[in-house]
C-alpha cells in the first residue's frame, strides 16, 4: 500500500505566502530587515527580506514596473551582495505599499 506524498512547498514559497496573507507580519518583518541593513554582517539578510516582501506583493516583475527600475537592477540591488541606492529602496517600499520612517535608537544610559 503506497501513500501519496503531498507536494513539497519550499520554505521560501511558504514565507512569501505568509507575508502576502498577513500585512502586519510583512510590516514587522521589514522593520527587522531594515534594522539589519545597518549592520554590515547582517545586510544580506535584510536585502533578501526586502526582496521576499516584494515577491509577496506582486512579484519582482510588478515591483520593477511600478518602481521604474529594470528587473536586472532590482535583482542585483536586492541580492545578498546588493547595495541599493536610497532611490531604489524608497521605490521598492512604495511599490509594496510601505514607506521609510525614522525612530530614535534605544541606547542604554551610562
Amino acid at each position: 500500500m503506497s501513500k501519496k506524498l503531498k507536494a513539497a512547498v519550499s520554505h521560501h514559497d511558504r514565507e512569501v505566502a505568509e507575508l502576502r496573507a498577513d500585512r502586519e507580519l510583512a510590516v514587522e518583518y521589514l522593520k527587522a530587515a531594515m534594522e539589519s541593513l545597518d549592520n554590515h554582517d547582517d545586510r544580506a539578510a535584510g536585502l533578501l527580506a526586502l526582496r521576499t516582501v516584494a515577491e509577496a506583493y506582486g512579484g519582482l516583475g510588478a515591483v520593477d514596473a511600478e518602481a521604474g527600475i529594470s528587473r536586472e537592477s532590482l535583482y542585483r540591488a536586492l541580492s545578498a551582495n546588493g547595495n541599493p541606492t536610497l532611490k531604489t529602496l524608497l521605490a521598492v517600499l512604495k511599490a509594496v505599499g510601505m514607506k521609510l520612517s525614522v525612530e530614535p535608537e534605544h541606547r542604554v544610559a551610562v
